[in-house]
């Protein structure tokens, strides 16, 4: 091998049913065992099945986007980045790219929440998965699996093919046990959710978060499409991924309706999945969904991280990233990336000491991270669907999109988009070390004016905090 084979070493190339898989595999992991409670703080049966209607519908519609814009725009590579800075500029793209990133970084720190909190159920040391203790174990599972990914692309998506398939068996068994027994009085009972105070509409809107959560992943085949085979496969697993999983987080969701009351579904420790099977069949559910959660996690956790080191690695090839993050060795290996990615989720891991709720503090902040690179890319389809050959149906799906994101945007609400800035703003030093090792000009004044409102959001983010006005 020449020297330059050494530092650029050829693209691993994955097939459409390795990349289906990992679209599946990165929207199934911790966000699905949380469904039944995180529904059933918020609404009945009526308000579960709309908002699965107006998530399923919206998150299609981005899928719809994602496979338009592979076939459209084959020269963009990393999805949601590549498409906010051909859209809106280096800036937005930057900005992007980093929200995405680190919502992936956030989202991995639930699975490992969530692995220690179901161990909690045997060992009570580790609490909630907040513990000390639970944290330590956490890192030391964080740091051995990126000794894993750092053995090659090929090695671990060939991992995440088999673990995906094996996460899928325990969730299937749920909803045929749950179906069996479940009890129509039961189901009735929690149909109109009478117990809640608020609106249907604030029942639906409070769900919103947690779709994104589960649906996160959608765009897992567009993240990673210079090593797609073939450039179609990109559209095609997408939407086929997102199809399978949409079908599976339905059918948790209502079944559990039928089990329980809603108000003790709601009190379930997580995973509440385990707690609703443990009521219908006994103990052995709640152990049964224990092991498959813990497969299915951290074959979600593998995904995610792949993806998120994709992200900065491309990002820096594009040189709006460092440039340090654009090397990569062994086989097609952003190490660099890498190394960034695991600190930051080692990082928010520690943060979690601190928080009341960890698991639904770490998942919200994911979902809102994403919004604003979701919001870029659906806003991006727009206009490439106003260009010549493109079809009216390709605009109408795009500005549907567009609402969509915009309307999670507002469900998620004033405290979320606070943290968010808090985690964006400091971002800009990237950028700003990407730009003079160009000898660049640092800002433009239209992205002086982003990087203002983005401090001034994050100012105003810890002030909250400091005074108790939000908390985390």
């Amino acid at each position: 091998m020449t020297q330059t084979d050494r530092t650029n070493p050829p693209t691993a190339k994955l097939t459409f049913g390795t990349m289906t898989t990992m679209v599946i595999g990165s929207m199934v992991g911790a966000g699905v065992f949380s469904l039944p409670s995180r529904f059933a703080e918020e609404t009945g049966v009526a308000g579960a099945l709309i908002a699965w209607v107006v998530a399923g519908g919206g998150m299609l519609m981005l899928a719809f986007v994602f496979q338009f814009l592979a076939t459209r725009r084959p020269d963009l590579d990393a999805g949601v980045y590549a498409y906010a800075k051909a859209g809106f500029g280096e800036y937005p793209g930057f900005f992007s790219a980093f929200g995405y990133w680190a919502s992936a970084c956030v989202g991995n720190v639930t699975y490992w929440v969530l692995i220690m909190s179901t161990a909690g159920a045997l060992f009570p040391f580790l609490g909630a998965g907040d513990t000390l203790v639970a944290v330590l174990l956490s890192s030391v599972g964080l740091w051995a699996f990126f000794l894993l990914i750092r053995r090659g692309t090929e090695q671990a998506a060939a991992v995440n093919r088999v673990v995906t398939v094996a996460k899928l068996l325990p969730i299937g068994v749920f909803v045929l046990l749950a179906l069996f027994h479940l009890d129509p009085a039961v189901l009735a009972a929690n149909f109109a959710g009478d117990d809640y105070a608020g609106s249907l509409f604030d029942q639906i809107r409070g769900t919103m978060l947690a779709t994104v959560f589960v649906f996160l992943g959608v765009e897992g085949a567009s993240v990673y499409s210079r090593h797609a085979h073939r450039r179609r496969d990109i559209g095609r697993a997408t939407v086929l991924g997102f199809l399978s999983v949409f079908a599976v987080f339905a059918s948790v969701t209502i079944v559990s309706y039928g089990i329980l009351p809603m108000e003790e579904i709601a009190r379930l420790r997580q995973p509440s999945m385990a707690g609703v099977l443990e009521s219908a069949v006994g103990t052995w559910g709640s152990v049964f969904i224990g092991a498959g959660l813990i497969v299915s996690v951290l074959g979600a956790y593998l995904a995610w991280t792949l993806m998120a080191a994709e992200v900065l690695f491309v990002a820096a090839k594009d040189r709006d990233m460092p440039r340090f993050l654009a090397r990569s060795r062994g086989d097609d290996v952003p190490v660099p990336a890498l190394v960034l990615t695991t600190v930051l989720t080692q990082v928010v891991l520690v943060v979690t000491l601190f928080s009341q709720d960890a698991f639904n503090f770490a998942l919200e902040l994911t979902s809102a991270l994403t919004l604003i690179p979701f919001l870029l890319a659906a806003a991006f389809a727009v206009k490439a669907a106003t260009g010549p050959g493109a079809a009216r149906t390709h605009t109408v799906v795009a500005v549907l999109a567009t609402g969509y994101t915009l309307f999670l945007l507002f469900a998620a609400g004033l405290k979320y988009l606070l943290v968010s800035f808090i985690v964006y703003a400091p971002a800009s030093i990237l950028f700003v070390m990407a730009r003079r090792e160009q000898g660049r000009r640092l800002f433009s004044p239209g992205e002086a004016v982003i990087l203002g409102v983005s401090v001034l959001g994050a100012v105003t983010g810890v002030v909250a905090l400091a005074t108790g006005w939000i908390r985390i």
